[in-house]
């Protein structure tokens, strides 16, 4: 079951169950959110899970882009990205996370095959990790899957979701699939080889600013489930970077651009994150979203120039980005330009547009580079760098530490 194919029958699936699909929400989160950037489907419905009537009904579905910082040194790994596909779906007030979890079964075993002997799952435990709370284990979700006859692990505050410091919380559960050789053994506590794949969490609590919980007008159910790691189960694969999602990056680096595994896999998943934040509006800047941006561009020609400065993102083919925006839904659409109807563009198509802000990226880094280079060569930067040179040099010269250290590092150095 390739990705597109995964996608369908999630939908249908909750299609069929009455849930309202909803598009997909802009990576760019709106002026006044506390972060930048979409880092899950629950995100755009914050407001909906703490009680504020949704204007589609009860029951939601959709699939959510997102990105997420916080796992870049991990980023090379077979799990980790930083643009991802999530595949969520809500009960606002409506069913319960027993009949959520059921449903969840018949989907994992009878729309996608895996076999039930593959499945365990996780519940809260007890302890929340924040100190008064007292709450007890969550024994209606633990019944809920014993009825189904999938295997459960008690867990305490890893088993407790929550959007940050205050705000809608409650206890999940995470549901693993088997992805070893051989029947299943141990726990997904105990051994590696289980596979999260969605997460259920019963939003039934709001952590106030002085600590306290305040039992929700309504209780909510919030799944997540992210599409890359469910298409490598599905397909077998032993890394996300394996599977469909990355056939036109796995065609085309290795013939393009020497270099290792991990490399190839970075340079692929950074300028496939960087085409969907260019898609999605953002373009490179000292701060904000657009500092993520160019974090992520320079990153990859680091890595490229690091072995051979003649490098160059134009070498670079127009099928993987196109291929990536088409798996986002960014490829006939995003940001409206000024005076044009919503969906209509005007000029290069949104591929080429995706080009042409990283080649321009890309030569600003080199010169900025180049200015470094002549920067760094003063005798004052011979020996080793202590914390007033890297403010120094970022604050007058405008050279981050990143791109200090980089310099530093370079053969003829």
């Amino acid at each position: 079951m390739d990705s597109e194919q995964t996608v369908r029958t999630f939908l249908d699936f909750f299609r069929d169950r009455g849930h309202h699909v909803l598009p997909g929400a802009s990576l760019v989160r709106p002026p006044g959110d506390p972060v930048l950037f979409t880092t899950s489907g629950m995100h755009p419905l914050t407001p909906y899970l703490t009680g504020r009537p949704h204007p589609s009904g009860v029951r939601l579905a959709d699939v959510q882009r997102c990105l997420r910082t916080t796992d870049l040194d991990e980023v090379g790994d077979p799990t980790h990205l930083t643009a991802f596909q999530m595949l969520g779906s809500w009960s606002l007030g409506d069913y319960d996370s027993a009949r959520s979890i059921t449903w969840a079964h018949e989907l994992l075993v009878d729309g996608y095959g895996i076999p039930p002997s593959r499945l365990h799952a996780t519940v809260f435990g007890g302890d929340t990790g924040h100190p008064g709370d007292g709450l007890g284990p969550d024994e209606g979700t633990e019944s809920a899957w014993g009825e189904l006859g999938v295997p459960v692990e008690r867990l305490g505050p890893d088993n407790w979701w929550t959007n940050g410091p205050t705000g809608p919380c409650g206890p999940d559960s995470e549901i693993f699939v088997w992805t070893g050789g051989g029947d299943p053994t141990g726990t997904p506590g105990t051994d590696p080889r289980w596979v999260e794949v969605w997460n259920h969490v019963s939003m039934r609590w709001l952590r106030l600013a002085d600590g306290t919980l305040r039992p929700l007008p309504r209780g909510s159910v919030d799944t997540g489930m992210g599409l890359e790691r469910l298409v490598t189960i599905l397909q077998g694969r032993p890394s996300v970077y394996d599977s469909d999602v990355f056939g036109a990056w796995r065609e085309v680096l290795p013939g393009l651009w020497e270099g290792d595994r991990t490399t190839h896999r970075i340079v692929a998943d950074h300028l496939r994150s960087a085409a969907v934040l260019v898609a999605d509006g953002v373009r490179p800047a000292a701060t904000g979203h657009g500092y993520v941006l160019r974090r992520l561009v320079r990153r990859v020609l680091t890595l490229l120039w690091r072995d051979d400065q003649d490098r160059t993102l134009a070498d670079l083919p127009p099928e993987p980005v196109e291929v990536s925006l088409r798996h986002f839904g960014l490829l006939t659409s995003g940001p409206p330009e000024p005076g044009l109807p919503q969906g209509r563009t005007q000029g290069p198509t949104l591929g080429a547009r995706v080009r042409e802000v990283l080649l321009d990226e890309e030569r600003r880094f080199a010169s900025q580079l180049e200015r470094g280079r002549r920067v760094l060569s003063q005798p004052r930067f011979a020996g080793p760098l202590g914390e007033e040179d890297y403010a120094y040099l970022h604050d007058t010269h405008g050279l981050p530490r990143e791109l200090v250290t980089a310099l530093r590092a370079e053969p003829d150095w």
